[in-house]
């Protein structure tokens, strides 16, 4: 039987290493692709800014023993950033994206707009000014917090409808992700007679060929979970990354790429552990293609962090002392899937959370399923409980966030930086004029 659709969530979303490296490097053997050996001063021709919504050192730490070996952004660690808002303690997508971009804070819900109402000038649009091309890859959908901060300006995030055609006025060359409601026929025509190459699938946008502007809708609202990749047409975060490239690369005057892991924060919320892990992988996937690119290219600066962290995470937990995430590896679909597979009296729980999972469920964790408000969540509960996945909250939290970067201007990421701090060396390092509030 096919995987039905997730539930589509309206909270805002977000891979890998972690500041305790030394404490579990000897268990764990080296990573495939360390990204080493570019020169990390020097000007950048191309960016690729790459966010892993949600993303914090508890899962960077989880993602670790999850997959068994060191990461791919293990030797990109360079800092750590702040990510509180104007308003807040605790951020959203909206204004930590907002400050990722504009080099600005604002009050939660806000796109690129100041507190008191002034559009900001983002780092993707002053490097189109210097001539230079852009993209946005995500795979919540495209007019989502974190994408819709690069290239549009709007009160509220709420607004995609309102956010679509502007990533098309701010003439985004290559845009890629979920959101196709957002973008009625009228709009991919206009766009189609600017120019854009418009695809809908994973095969569509593999059998694309030398275009130099791509718009690819792959899914109504968000994308479907990793996984559940394989029950679609829909690319991978690396697919849709690797396709970017090829486009932007195209430009000799160089371009500015934003990628979002955007599911990672959504597994969060759901304290999915499985889905935050499987999404991770996907991420570091997407972050494996960005820098081999840089590392052929050998002017692309690479800088990957978490907007802020989703559900406070813990690595271990329940009193236990000890943590075991590998068990998560054997779980091939999300809470939300799995409940929706239940009868309707709930009496298949251990059938199915078995055949999922490879869990055999005690009659207590049953039961807690069958009598809960919210099977979904209680059977990640359960799952967590099992792995000694802890969570604190089902929304965001204020810790502070790994920062990663390699590549020319790499040394600029080095330290405890606000979060604000990021659009501004990113600009110094591609030596574009940027000024923060214009």
């Amino acid at each position: 039987m096919f995987k039905k659709s997730i539930k589509k969530k309206l909270l805002s979303f977000a891979l890998v290493s972690t500041i305790a490296v030394g404490g579990v490097a000897g268990s764990l053997s080296a990573p495939e692709a360390e990204a080493k050996s570019i020169p990390n001063k020097g000007k950048a021709k191309n960016v690729i800014f790459m966010i892993p919504d949600g993303y914090s050192t508890s899962y960077a730490t989880n993602y670790r023993w999850y997959k068994g070996e060191e990461t791919v952004l293990d030797s990109m660690l360079v800092g750590m950033q702040r990510t509180y808002s104007a308003n807040s303690k605790v951020t959203d997508s909206a204004a930590a994206g907002t400050a990722m971009a504009t080099g600005v804070k604002t009050n939660n819900g806000m796109i690129s707009t100041s507190p008191d109402g002034k559009e900001l000038e983002t780092v993707l649009e002053a490097a189109e000014k210097n001539g230079k091309s852009s993209g946005l890859v995500a795979t919540s959908t495209i007019t989502h917090a974190t994408p819709a901060v690069f290239a549009s300006h709007v009160a509220s995030r709420a607004d995609e409808a309102e956010i679509a055609p502007q990533l098309l006025d701010n003439d985004v060359d290559v845009i890629l992700g979920g959101g196709k409601n957002y973008f009625p026929e009228t709009l991919l025509n206009d766009a189609k007679k600017d120019g854009y190459k418009y695809v809908s699938n994973k095969n569509e946008l593999k059998n694309t060929k030398k275009t130099n502007k791509l718009i690819g809708l792959f899914a109504d609202e968000g994308m479907a979970p990793e996984l559940d990749r394989d029950e679609t047409n829909q690319p991978s975060l690396a697919d849709m990354t690797k396709s970017a490239l090829d486009v932007l690369k195209r430009d000799k005057n160089g371009f500015f790429l934003m990628v979002e892991g955007s599911q990672i924060d959504w597994a969060g919320h759901d304290n999915d552990a499985a889905w935050a892990m499987k999404d991770s992988e996907a991420f570091e996937d997407a972050v494996a293609e960005a820098v081999k690119f840089a590392k052929k290219d050998g002017n692309t600066l690479v800088v990957v962090t978490g907007d802020h962290d989703t559900g406070g995470m813990s690595v271990g937990g329940y009193g236990k002392g000890d943590a075991n995430p590998e068990i998560l590896r054997n779980v091939t679909a999300t809470g939300d899937y799995m409940a929706n597979e239940l009868n309707k009296k709930r009496s298949n729980v251990k059938k199915v959370v078995k055949k999922y999972t490879s869990l055999d469920l005690t009659n207590d964790e049953a039961n807690r399923i069958k009598l809960a408000e919210n099977p979904s969540m209680e059977i990640n509960k359960v799952i967590s409980e099992r792995a000694l996945v802890g969570w604190t909250s089902t929304g965001h939290t204020g810790t502070d966030v790994p920062l990663y970067a390699y590549g020319p201007g790499s040394d600029l990421f080095a330290g405890l930086h606000e979060n604000t701090d990021l659009p501004v060396m990113i600009a110094k390092a591609m030596k574009v004029k940027f000024k923060p509030g214009k």
